[in-house]
């Protein structure tokens, strides 16, 4: 009967012995650092030592007695009882032969390294981080411990840990008797990330469940903090099919607050400090460890077989990234092939916003909660807003509708505990508290995209389950326009053959913000718009490199989303007006009398004025094909409006390293214009294809300005003049043998539409993702009826 055991000495068949975490850690250390797999050394207890501690004077039926009639709904009673047992526990000391083998073991770790060692002291249950249930974060963990009687309280701490309210009403919840779960406690010599830093992983997206991704946050210091909520971390996302490849695999980075750090105390233990504020306007992990990190995380899943939950760190003296924990993730591993879509109907503009967790909606009353002893006034249904939640409040944390906190990112405490409640929470609002009543009605919505909103009152909102595994077979490509990537992961989930239209105008206005010339000229910009770019572009190079990378970003987060499929990306096309609201761009944009037949589109990428942003585009691009692999990337070329201009169009492309037929790009032109379709032949020799935009080609056709209310009641994509038009672009493609598709919003509005689109032959339809079912399961009725 063994008290400790090595790391290296467990595995994954040990969980009985030394529980889920620590097993995991010996599985690692066993059987994954050929892979490049690094994990601190260092021993477990094991459950037979844990037994031994309870079987001292009667201890364990002492417990059983306590715990007996304790409800985990009754916070009050849970609280007392789980208080009394702790110090029963707290009180007793660990058995002679284990404290000798505590010694003996830490002993030799502080032989190895020369000198007294640092060690982590983690609790590990047997019935932990198990594919159907995480307790993780149920116990305590204990860092900066030096000297072994430190050591030794640590673990009688960790022991004791085993019931802290959250940890006895989690059992009670998952119908785990308390008898049936022991603890193993891992004491872990600490990669020196107080003066580095840390983070947690998950090889899927947490949101959406797409398993192309990797998703990251980090943040200096020990991770602590992170996991608490208590900072708002550096996230991004990294692409496994680039990193399988040895490629550049960055998708895309969001700048954390990361206001404060968790580092070592004088003496042992840990204290929080300020992050000075030269280190919280950059990343705190570059692209080089980042993909270290990646290929580390992928080696860590092909060799469990599922999607993985995992905390790193990189040590500040080493420099070196160390694996700490690895659990299966247990919320979308458990997700089935029905997709459930919430749609908020209303809402107009939200109380306060934040990051979305859950993509549901929810409304209910809000109760603001200051402190964990209010928790009592949480009510089932109701909305809980605070400043930040940690393990003591998942008693109550399970009534709650809805999750608002002021801090946190997406993979702190609340967020992790949302998803496996299965509620929508709004993490890192930073003013929820102040803003929202209590007592009041909000509506909490997760369904928008990567920002979550609190809006006021009750919100109307549609939800929908589908059978994705049951869609028919239709004669045409039924493909998606696709405006934001932080929503591409999620739009994957619908069934699809590819994107038909992604908007690079959109990652312009969101992700950058700025007129791109304004970059292109800084620092040589007023000195408001010259602040505005520096506190935007923070964490980049410069503000030029933040352009081009936010757009490398943005297109190769939407390449990746649907990989292999198609991902046709339209080129820019903002018109001079819509320019002009950028930051700084009524210093770049003429005044036009009509702008939506000015300067924009191919007009724009063959002028002078517009030289150095359309370069940087190209090149964003190039890289996401070439660097980053994702060939699936095709370029489409919008408002051209005769065929030289398309000529020298092309020829700038090809200056920039975007030729058409070179590595399989294939460059399609919109077909928007009337003189397009009136030419089609002309221009398709030129082009490997068209597709249809309705918007402008009815605007043009029928002489509609489609900015104008007054004539609005006149615009139909269905119009015969319109209709005769994209047939002649239709009959010439299929001639050609060229691609045909369309990417306006007329079979979105209207089925019947996309029914005659069918049967005129076209290659795809590409819609918006809302009524991609819609029309998907009318033109299999329609078949189907035919």
């Amino acid at each position: 009967m063994e008290y400790i055991v090595d790391f290296g000495s467990v595995g994954m068949g040990d969980v009985a012995r030394v529980g889920g975490k620590n097993a995991s850690i010996g599985e690692m250390t066993a059987k994954l650092s050929a892979a490049g797999v690094r994990v601190p050394g260092g021993f477990a207890t094991t459950a037979d030592a844990y037994r031994a501690f309870l079987a001292q004077d009667g201890l364990g039926d002492k417990v059983r007695e306590l715990l007996a009639d304790v409800d985990g709904d009754d916070v009050v009673k849970l609280a007392e009882r789980g208080r009394r047992v702790r110090e029963l526990l707290l009180s007793t000391p660990l058995p002679e032969r284990l404290r000798q083998e505590l010694r003996e073991a830490y002993g030799r770790m502080c032989a190895e390294a020369g000198g007294e060692v640092a060690v982590a002291v983690r609790s590990s249950a047997t019935a932990e981080d198990l594919p159907e249930a995480s307790f993780a974060g149920q116990q305590e963990t204990y860092l900066n411990v030096c000297g072994v009687e430190a050591v030794e309280e640590a673990v009688r701490k960790v022991f004791a840990s085993l019931f802290t309210d959250r940890a006895i009403s989690y059992r009670l919840h998952h119908g785990f008797a308390h008898e049936e779960v022991a603890l193993s406690a891992g004491v872990q010599r600490m990669a020196r990330s107080d003066v580095g830093v840390s983070g947690v992983a998950f090889t899927i997206d947490t949101e959406s469940g797409f398993d192309g991704a990797i998703f990251v946050t980090a943040t200096y210091g020990l991770g602590e903090l992170l996991v608490q909520g208590a900072v708002n971390p550096d996230e991004f996302y990294l692409a496994k099919r680039a990193l399988r490849a040895g490629r550049p695999a960055v998708l895309s980075r969001k700048l954390g607050g990361k206001a404060e750090k968790m580092v070592y105390a004088p003496g042992g233990g840990v204290q929080r400090v300020p992050v000075p504020a030269a280190d919280r306007r950059r990343f705190s992990l570059g692209d080089a460890d980042l993909e270290e990190l990646g290929r580390q995380l992928l080696a860590i899943e092909d060799h469990y077989g599922r999607p993985m939950d995992v905390e790193w760190v990189k040590d500040g003296e080493d420099g070196l990234i160390y694996i700490v924990q690895a659990r299966p993730e247990t919320v979308q591993s458990r997700s089935g092939r029905v997709l459930t879509r919430y749609r908020v109907k209303g809402g107009g503009e939200p109380l306060v916003v934040g990051r979305a967790v859950g993509a549901k909606v929810a409304t209910g009353v809000v109760r603001v909660i200051e402190r964990a002893a209010e928790m009592e006034r949480v009510q089932p249904g109701d909305v809980l807003v605070t400043d930040m939640t940690d393990p003591d409040w998942e008693p109550v944390m399970k009534r709650a509708a809805a999750i608002v906190t002021n801090r946190g990112g997406r993979t702190c405490h609340a967020a992790i505990v949302a998803r496996e409640l299965g509620i929508p929470a709004v993490v890192g609002t930073g003013d929820a508290t102040e803003v929202l009543a209590d007592g009041s009605v909000v509506t909490v919505s997760c369904a928008e995209g990567e920002e979550g909103k609190v809006y006021a009152g009750r919100v109307e909102y549609d939800v929908q389950d589908i059978e994705l595994d049951a869609m028919p077979e239709l004669p045409v490509k039924i493909m998606m326009n696709v405006a934001s990537p932080e929503r591409a992961f999620a739009f994957a989930g619908i069934p699809n053959h590819g994107v038909g239209l992604a908007r690079v105008e959109f990652i312009i206005n969101n992700a950058v913000g700025v007129h791109p010339n304004a970059l292109m000229a800084y620092p040589d910009v007023p000195e408001d718009v010259r602040a505005a770019i520096e506190e935007r572009s923070a964490g980049y190079e410069s503000p030029r490199a933040f352009f081009e990378e936010k757009l490398k970003e943005g297109i190769a987060t939407i390449a990746a989303a649907f990989d292999p499929k198609p991902v046709i990306v339209r080129l820019s096309d903002f018109k001079s007006n819509e320019y002009a609201h950028l930051l700084g761009g009524q210093a770049y944009e003429p005044r036009e009398e009509n702008p939506m037949i000015g300067f924009r589109g191919a007009s724009r990428y063959r002028s002078e004025l517009f030289a150095e942003p359309f370069a940087a585009e190209c090149r964003a691009l190039k890289r996401v094909r070439e660097e980053m692999g994702f060939t699936n990337v095709e370029v489409m070329i919008p408002f051209v409006r005769t065929v030289p201009e398309l000529l020298a169009v092309l020829d700038v492309m090809a200056k920039h390293g975007l030729r058409r037929g070179e590595n399989g790009l294939r460059v399609i032109m919109m077909c928007e214009v009337p003189s397009n379709a009136v030419l089609a032949e002309a221009f398709l020799e030129h082009v490997d294809g068209f597709s249809i935009g309705s918007n402008d080609l009815t605007q043009f056709t029928l002489a509609l300005d489609r900015d104008s209310g007054l004539v609005a009641d006149l615009f139909d994509e269905r119009d015969p003049a319109v209709k005769a038009l994209a047939s002649r672009a239709m009959k010439a493609c299929k001639q050609a043998g060229k691609y045909i598709g369309i990417c306006g919003q007329g079979p979105s509005d209207h089925p019947d539409y996309a029914q005659w689109l069918v049967e005129e032959g076209i290659d795809s339809i590409s819609l918006n993702p809302d009524t991609v079912l819609e029309t998907w399961l009318f033109l299999a009725g329609e078949r189907q009826a035919a």
